[in-house]
């Protein structure tokens, strides 16, 4: 996936963030020492030799990511706040699997990166009041960024219910037989929403109901932007297809690949991006 870049302004002073998937993000660090710093690494590098800090990134990892060593992260800290002590971004990468600390390359963008929780610790340590203004502005940001994508999200979502008449229609004229009872019709209109279901998420709405014990609705109305527009389109897909006469498994088959396709094309435009479904 691309990165998302976004910008903050906090007293004059720009300060780069970016995501891959909306919920992680990643200040620089850099961006953040100006304030303070004409050479920001050495003041970032500074902040990272004490022990406390040490300590608050190895229980950051701990929280939120399984992959973290945490054995080795006890000998790591070992001399964390000693003189001789120098921290290694590189070594704490490599040799811990960690991940919310990194160094991006670059003439334009590049610098340290920290994931926002550890970025705002930083500010705090360099200027609590400067960190009060990276916080206001990064409201901010968060609050036009949720804007946009709550009128996008229901701008898919009434879409969806557009397609899903047509798709509906199709149904009833080539699939309900007039013998049929009024169960039967309603059986095969879920079946045909779960086939939808199955090739987009993987998995039949029961399925995902008895995964998502405490969510409310249904697991359309937890779908990504994405989702929602390839739902729209593979709604669309499918009443040509009935109206073709193909059998349920083949358009299945179509169904899944068309998802597949067209969930990639969307994460190479940089929209929010879903998971692809499961095989």
């Amino acid at each position: 996936m691309k990165a998302i870049k976004e910008t903050i302004h906090a007293q004059g002073i720009k300060i780069g963030i970016y995501t891959t998937d909306f919920e992680n993000e990643y200040i620089s660090l850099t961006d953040i020492a100006r304030y303070r710093s004409t050479d920001p690494r050495i003041t970032i590098h500074s902040w990272l030799r004490g022990r406390d800090i040490v300590e608050f990134l190895g229980l950051w990892e701990t929280l939120h990511n399984p992959d973290f060593k945490r054995n080795e992260f006890d000998t790591f800290k070992k001399y964390a706040g000693t003189n001789a002590y120098t921290f290694s971004i590189k070594e704490w990468n490599e040799n811990l699997c960690g991940k919310g600390i990194i160094t991006k390359s670059g003439r334009y963008g590049g610098g340290i990166f920290a994931h926002s929780d550890i970025a705002l610790e930083f500010a705090s340590w360099l200027s609590p009041e400067f960190k009060l203004y990276i916080i206001k502005d990064y409201k901010r940001l968060k609050t036009a960024e949720n804007s946009r994508l709550s009128l996008n999200w229901n701008l898919n979502r009434e879409l969806s219910k557009l397609n899903y008449r047509i798709h509906t229609d199709a149904i009833k004229d080539n699939l309900i037989l007039p013998e049929l009872t009024a169960a039967q019709k309603s059986f095969v209109y879920a079946d045909e929403a779960d086939l939808l279901n199955v090739a987009l998420f993987g998995k039949t709405a029961k399925e995902w109901r008895s995964e998502n014990h405490g969510k409310k609705c249904n697991i359309r109305d937890y779908a990504s932007i994405s989702q929602l527009l390839v739902l729209a389109n593979l709604e669309s897909y499918n009443a040509i297809l009935i109206e073709q006469g193909m059998e349920q498994g083949d358009r299945l088959e179509l169904l899944r690949q068309t998802a597949i396709k067209q969930l990639k094309t969307i994460a190479g435009l940089e929209l929010p991006f879903a998971e692809l479904p499961q095989k």
